[in-house]
């Protein structure tokens, strides 16, 4: 019989329920225990592929393809394990399934209702993700109050009847906050959130207190009185400097054995050296240190590149080396000031033709100073598309995506993407293979021929500018076989210049960095001993324009 585990959140939202629900997956893989992950999203939406950014953070993909929230980055980051489409659910996909049986009948003329039907739903998906597993740790989205939120929570109050108390454990993430001006650290807040879950019908068996700084033994005692909980399963969450600290804060409070003597599971081992290994030289870089500007559009939310930050992360700690990053917005009138001050410069993934003028200018910027540069989707294309303006001499070169009447469409829509109307789903998304040519500079890093990569774009490389491209400097050294689809591109004049049509920070984990990025960071630090060398002898790397069509 699975287990399960239900992780929901109280006062506020962005308290980490997503870091706490993978800090305890981590912990119980720790112990020896199969466990894996499902996440309930509470928004209409089918998914977050068609949202912007700044409400929702980035778009994680899986290798099935399924658009989900960014949180499945931290789960298969944490667990070292791939997520799949089966383990996130929506309210917009559950209605969606429910509606869908109704019009065929399936239900004999009942009349349709959340309870049952809907929780049913809800409770099939956590019945089918947990088969094969020891554990399944279920994390609901959203606020205990929030409307949007009840049906899950009644699925899981639900659970504890159909499975036994024995199979469930509910974790609460509550807000404990610090006031400033009084100096204290208030309970109330959790008070009232473990009072609402009780409404509900649940009643928590482990609290985690989210607070500014360490919460005292008073305090642990008074939220364990009011709230009912023993006090050793009031969990003391504080900020710490990194996420992946989390999961040694949890075991030093011994949250893996209670929730395993809780759960009647046997455990001896306890191995998370490793992970305790991996923080150690994270925390004590080696002095090493560079700076990598991100050039993108949703500078103002870090959380819409979260997994690019996890993976220049990953790869600073494989070379020893402390990494700054700086998101610098490309509208900003100072962009090439910024990008001066950088050892190397990605341009991200994106959709919309904002910026996009101003992205294929720090192309044409890195180009000219040879600064490492990393394309990422977006990124490729707007390589590409100044490569052809600049050196192939295709005037007017753009992608269709941005200029339908372009005379030199250098990036566009595939002939079977051109009938599609809705946009959810519509992309090429998840794993596809890529095969790598021999003697590239992509087939040194990754070390062998083929790779699998994960997508999510719409527009491609146009193969009618190969060849134009290739003689203007631009190898394509990546491609997908199926369909002969450009995947990798090289600019060989360039020290490192490599730019890719997939997504290589979905599959960064911290014990595995990705080959690209710590290729990368490798050439950054490498660029930043070089213009620690050369200050006040060579000046600054050559100024040129970053904007508007710049000439070569």
């Amino acid at each position: 019989m699975p287990k399960y585990i239900f992780v929901s959140g109280g006062v506020s939202s962005s308290l980490g329920k997503g870091i706490s629900a993978a800090s305890l997956g981590r912990l119980l893989e720790s112990r020896g225990r199969s466990v894996t992950m499902l996440k309930c999203d509470p928004y209409i939406n089918v998914d977050p592929g068609t949202m912007n950014p700044y409400q929702h953070g980035e778009v994680f993909v899986t290798d099935d393809g399924a658009e989900t929230d960014l949180d499945f980055g931290h789960y298969e980051r944490f667990l070292d394990v791939d997520m799949r489409r089966i383990n996130n659910i929506t309210t917009g996909q559950i209605y969606a399934s429910v509606i869908a049986k109704e019009r065929r009948g399936d239900y004999l003329g009942d009349t349709v209702q959340v309870i049952p039907h809907i929780t049913d739903a809800i409770k099939r998906q956590f019945r089918a993700v947990a088969k094969g597993h020891d554990v399944v740790i279920i994390e609901i989205g959203g606020t205990v109050g929030d409307i949007e939120s009840l049906p899950f929570l009644e699925a899981a109050r639900q659970m504890k009847q159909d499975v036994g108390e024995e199979n469930v454990i509910y974790v609460h993430v509550t807000l404990v906050p610090y006031l400033r001006s009084s100096n204290e650290i208030k309970t109330k807040p959790t008070q009232h959130s473990v009072g609402k879950l009780r409404e509900i019908g649940i009643d928590p068996d482990l609290i985690i207190c989210r607070c500014e700084q360490p919460i005292s033994r008073e305090i642990r005692d008074k939220i364990s009185l009011f709230c009912s909980v023993p006090r050793k399963a009031v969990i003391d969450a504080p900020d710490v400097a990194s996420i992946y600290e989390v999961p040694a804060l949890f075991q030093k409070q011994g949250v893996d054995s209670l929730i395993l003597r809780r759960l009647a599971i046997r455990s001896s081992r306890k191995d998370l050296n490793q992970w305790h290994k991996w923080i150690s030289r994270l925390k004590s870089p080696s002095g090493q240190r560079a700076t990598i500007a991100v050039a993108g559009k949703y500078t103002d939310l870090r959380d819409a590149y979260k997994s690019l930050q996890e993976a220049i992360i990953h790869a600073g700690v494989h070379n020893g080396a402390k990494m700054d990053i700086r998101y610098v917005d490309v509208d900003r009138a100072d962009l090439v000031q910024e990008l001066k001050k950088s050892d190397g410069i990605i341009i991200p993934g994106g959709f919309g033709d904002r910026g996009v003028e101003a992205k294929i200018g720090v192309a044409r910027f890195e180009r000219r100073t040879k600064t490492p540069f990393l394309g990422i989707c977006l990124g490729m294309q707007c390589a590409a598309i100044e490569i052809a303006r600049n050196l192939a001499k295709l005037k007017n070169a753009n992608s269709t995506e941005f200029d339908r009447g372009t005379p030199h469409p250098v990036i566009s829509m595939l002939e079977g993407q051109r009938s599609v109307t809705q946009k959810g789903g519509s992309m090429r998304l998840g794993a596809y293979q890529c095969r790598i040519l021999a003697g590239s500079q992509a087939r040194s890093i990754y070390r062998r021929p083929q790779t699998t990569e994960r997508h999510r774009h719409r527009y491609e490389f146009n193969n009618r500018y190969k060849q134009a491209l290739e003689k203007a400097g631009l190898k394509v050294v990546g491609v997908e076989p199926a369909q002969n689809l450009v995947e990798i591109v090289e600019f060989q004049p360039h020290p490192w210049f490599i730019a890719v049509q997939f997504h290589p920070e979905f599959k960064s984990r911290p014990n595995r960095p990705h080959p690209l990025f710590r290729a990368f960071v490798g050439a950054c630090l490498r660029n930043s001993r070089r213009r620690r060398r050369a200050t006040g002898a060579s000046g600054s790397p050559q100024h040129c324009e970053v904007g508007r069509r710049a000439r070569k």
